[in-house]
């Protein structure tokens, strides 16, 4: 048979095995190559999909937290108004349906504050003073230990979780 005869019938001579040896090795080299770059395009996808659950999360807490304080300026302005109440209560005297009435209406503005979150921070004669929820307007001298709270002036109030005024207090010198 001569080359052409060979070429036609598929038979190849002694230098043809070799070359068809190396040909079957750059077809598996090629497919791992492929095989890599789609495993590292799979990691990027999973990656990139980590990220967007994780922003979807990071912007649903910030969509709640801007909901949660969305009222805040209108409640910081409404807590004067329940100081108010307050010092008008004192005031009253011995007029029994005025008092009750002031009374009704503070505490349904109380109760209205209370479904968005205020509280009212609890202030114990005797406690540490504690600069994150007090506010010191007097030094008093004292038998109680010094630092300690020894008259609640004004309420503090929290909205949910947030200081929104720190209760203002007497403390020991």
């Amino acid at each position: 048979m001569n080359d052409e005869e060979k070429k036609e019938t598929g038979v190849a001579g002694d230098g043809g095995g070799a070359a068809n040896g190396g040909d079957q090795a750059q077809p598996q080299d090629e497919s791992a190559r492929l095989k890599a770059q789609a495993d590292e395009y799979l990691d990027g996808w999973k990656r990139a999909k980590a990220d967007l659950i994780n922003y979807k999360k990071d912007e649903a807490r910030r969509f709640e937290d801007i909901i949660k304080f969305a009222a805040q300026e209108l409640v910081r302005e409404l807590v004067p108004v329940l100081d108010s109440f307050d010092l008008a209560l004192e005031s009253l005297g011995s007029e029994p349906k005025v008092e009750k009435g002031v009374y009704l209406i503070r505490a349904q503005l109380e109760d209205a504050l209370k479904k968005h979150g205020l509280e009212k921070i609890t202030v114990v004669v005797g406690e540490q003073f504690n600069p994150a929820l007090h506010e010191a307007v007097a030094a008093v001298e004292s038998a109680q230990p010094s630092g300690t709270v020894v008259e609640e002036v004004d309420r503090g109030y929290v909205l949910s979780g947030k200081l929104i005024r720190p209760a203002r207090v007497k403390i020991a010198k």
